[in-house]
């Protein structure tokens, strides 16, 4: 066919130059410019009435003031601690805090106004009864109480009556010599010539009022039962509510933050809003209640937030993600490598408090130290830093050793630990005839195991049994990447045959992984009676199916021996294995489990990275496709990357590039309970065994957690008891530099 030419323009070079650019596309990777984070401080002021605080403000030197239920307590900058400023005599109920125009702080209390100063805090005099707001009007402080207004110039106090309801809940100087008064009645607007009131729907969401702030646009923004009410020029404009991004119906306070966001409290967090886009801040991760009655701002943008269980503060950083990368790093490595080189989450003895962690036994030990050998494979191959060389090693080792403290010809442990480690995260149990029948009921494919902990040949280690799938999954992604990226020579013949070890051992005992009682453990199952002839594994045929084909595919890549290719074949033409990929990934609601999705991840790379047959490629990648089309929305980072790395096409980048930055440095496992939202949805979806969320919010707003965790749960974390190692974060990351998805922040 001959095309047609227009001067310069050709079609076949068009088509040419589309492709080039759609390749430079998918080749170029982000750039690793600074970004903000955010962190959070909390505090106590010493006692419950303390840290029951309705006002926050902060003068000119930076020093944070609070009224609380127990009086007017001031952080000092300089000395980072809370202290009473009021007497035994004052002390009482203080109802708001405000920052003049100077940097003076004044705080309304029971008994009247105070002044702070340098050395203390002063009375005004002339005010002895409560107050409850504060602003400030042209050249005046007007003070509001259920007795009455003040209005105070230098030292001359002037009582009036009110002209609005007595319950006023907030107050704002109106740009023209007026102020909104916003009560649990309706908003007042006085002026020098007279007061207005407005309580009907028409003009608010509701009559209650409680937060009053103007925009960077000018509009008034009226918080209070039901949401906030926009107005522009005396009229409503416009409402913001839960179906909007408010995460109550409550609002307490509105302010503006230095970036022309709005703050907004509420007892379910604090939300941040330009009108568009909405985030919240809310659990122990970023607050000591999530009862937020008061925010205020220091010079360095930091919010300082008054809750009913204290106060904190929320601070802003520049940082890049290899910063971010090595905070991690340098976390893990403090906390959560444990003899003899196994990684996983660490035990806090005080919830929160990470200088009373000690080490903790997981039954995934193996499975999540295989992860982070292949994540410091990754970050070898990308930097080729000795210490990332030298840390995978070690873990290769750890999970060499999971085998060898066996003493049997190729079994591999869960876990192990020192012999007097105490106490076991999940001890030895016997169980009764009845209470093995009730177990047998509910799961009949159960294993009665009294002995999950045995002595070590050397007597040093308890190592665990019943042993799962997981564990080999885990292991097997492991050897491949440190085999590929990381090992030298020494190290490959290693892999080789600890890998051929393994493989054998699992091939001998009939496609399961025998226990030393001389049956199969629970989960370790993938043998064709099992998985094609047993309906009560047919949940795990497909899934089952795909590991054990990896793990000959890996052992094939990594020994060149055609025994463990004949078996795989043999699985593949005449065991219907073929078929069983079709359906690794299940979206039964009764079977389905992130569990799975995350063991597909560590299986599919083994048999597309490594299968030259172009059926059995399509075959995986058919598979692959309809894996990733059920996790694609999960927000993950390393789903992501590791569809992009086996199939040759763009990563998601903007799912990729907004979990890794907006994931918290804080890598404490706090409960997040995401079911108290009320711009959320409780859903039975994706997975049909608890609640989940209609929406995934970001992560700052979910828990801490893991990829076999299901990111859609309602509730997630554990209380602050336990701290994450971060690989759920090191990997895609060191994924994505490796793949060139992330640029080198040297670049």
């Amino acid at each position: 066919m001959e095309y047609p030419t227009f001067g310069w323009f050709h079609p076949l070079l068009f088509v040419l130059f589309l492709l080039l650019f759609a390749s430079l596309a998918i080749a170029e990777g982000e750039r690793d410019t600074p970004f903000i984070q955010e962190t959070a401080e909390r505090y106590s002021l010493g006692s419950e009435d303390a840290n029951d605080v309705r006002g926050i403000a902060v003068d000119r030197q930076g020093n944070v003031w609070a009224a609380t239920r127990a009086g007017i307590y001031r952080l000092s900058r300089s000395q980072n601690r809370w202290e009473a400023m009021m007497s035994a005599e004052q002390a009482g109920p203080g109802f708001c805090a405000y920052t003049d125009r100077e940097g003076m702080v004044w705080m309304g209390a029971w008994n009247g106004l105070y002044r702070a100063e340098q050395d203390g805090i002063r009375r005004v005099q002339g005010i002895s009864e409560p107050v409850s707001a504060l602003c400030e009007v042209e050249d005046e402080l007007q003070a509001f109480g259920p007795d009455g207004m003040w209005r105070i110039r230098g030292d001359t106090v002037t009582h009036q009556q009110l002209p609005s309801a007595r319950s006023v809940r907030a107050v704002l100087a109106d740009r023209q010599g007026g102020v909104w008064i916003g009560t649990d009645v309706g908003l007042f607007h006085h002026t020098a010539s007279g007061s207005s009131w407005w309580n009907d729907e028409d003009y608010l969401l509701s009559a209650s009022v409680r937060g009053l702030a103007y925009a960077s646009d000018g509009a008034l923004w009226i918080g209070g039962l039901g949401g906030i009410t926009i107005h522009r020029e005396g009229k409503r404009v416009g409402h913001f509510t839960t179906a909007d991004g408010l995460p109550s119906v409550e609002v307490q306070c509105v302010r503006p933050a230095p970036d022309d966001r709005m703050w907004i409290g509420t007892p379910k967090g604090v939300v941040r809003t330009d009108g568009k886009s909405w985030s919240l801040r809310h659990s122990l991760r970023w607050l000591p209640s999530d009862d937020v009655r008061d925010v205020a701002f220091d010079a360095d943008g930091t919010a300082w937030i008054a809750t009913a269980g204290g106060v904190s503060a929320v601070r802003r950083r520049s940082i890049t993600l290899a910063e971010k990368a090595q905070h991690y790093l340098s976390i893990c490595m403090a906390r959560h490598v444990r003899e003899p080189g196994l990684v996983e989450k660490c035990l806090l003895e005080t919830p929160g408090d990470v200088n009373t962690w000690r080490p903790r036994d997981d039954d995934n030990d193996g499975e999540y130290t295989g992860m982070y050998l292949a994540m410091e494979s990754f970050r070898f191959a990308a930097t080729k830093d000795p210490s990332a060389q030298a840390n995978a090693r070690r873990a290769f080792g750890a999970s060499r050793f999971l085998q060898t403290v066996t003493g049997t010809s190729g079994f591999v442990a869960r876990t192990v630990i020192p012999s007097d480690w105490k106490p076991l995260n999940d001890p030895n149990r016997t169980y009764t005839d009845a209470e093995w029948a009730d177990e047998r009921v509910a799961d009949p494919r159960h294993k009665r195991v009294h002995e999950r902990w045995r002595l070590s040949a050397d007597g040093k280690w308890l190592w665990k049994g019943d042993t799962s799938s997981d564990e080999i999954t885990g292991h097997f992604y492991g050897y491949l990447h440190f085999y590929d990226l990381a090992a030298d020579e020494a190290d490959k013949q290693a892999v080789r045959e600890h890998v051929r070890r393994v493989m054998d051992y699992i091939i001998d005992c009939g496609y399961v992984l025998k226990d030393i009682d001389g049956a199969h453990t629970r989960w370790a199952v993938w043998s064709p009676e099992k998985l094609n002839g047993d309906p009560d594994w047919a949940p795990e045929r497909g899934i089952n199916s795909v590991e054990i084909l990896s793990f000959l595919k890996a052992t094939y890549h990594i020994t060149g021996e055609e025994k463990y290719q004949r078996e795989y074949r043999n699985l593949l033409d005449e065991h219907g294995y073929r078929e069983n990929v079709k359906r690794a990934k299940t979206f039964n609601s009764a079977w389905r489990t992130h569990i799975d999705d995350e063991l597909l991840a560590l299986a599919f790379p083994a048999l597309l990275l490594y299968e030259t047959d172009p059926d059995l490629k399509r075959l995986y990648r058919q598979a692959l496709d309809t894996w990733y089309e059920g996790v694609r929305r999960d927000q993950n980072p390393w789903f992501h990357y590791l569809y992009a790395s086996l199939t040759g096409t763009a990563p998601e980048r903007h799912d990729s590039l907004m979990f890794l930055r907006d994931a918290p440095l804080d890598l404490v496992r706090w409960t997040v309970d995401n079911t108290r939202r009320e711009d959320l949805k409780l859903v039975r979806y994706p997975e049909i065994d608890r609640w989940q969320t209609d929406r995934l919010p970001p992560p700052s707003e979910r828990g801490v957690m893991r990829w076999d965790d299901n990111p859609w749960t309602a509730v997630q974390g554990d209380g602050g008891h336990t701290e994450s190692d971060g690989v759920f974060w090191l990997l895609p990351y060191w994924m994505g530099r490796y793949y060139g998805y992330i640029e080198s922040p040297d670049k």
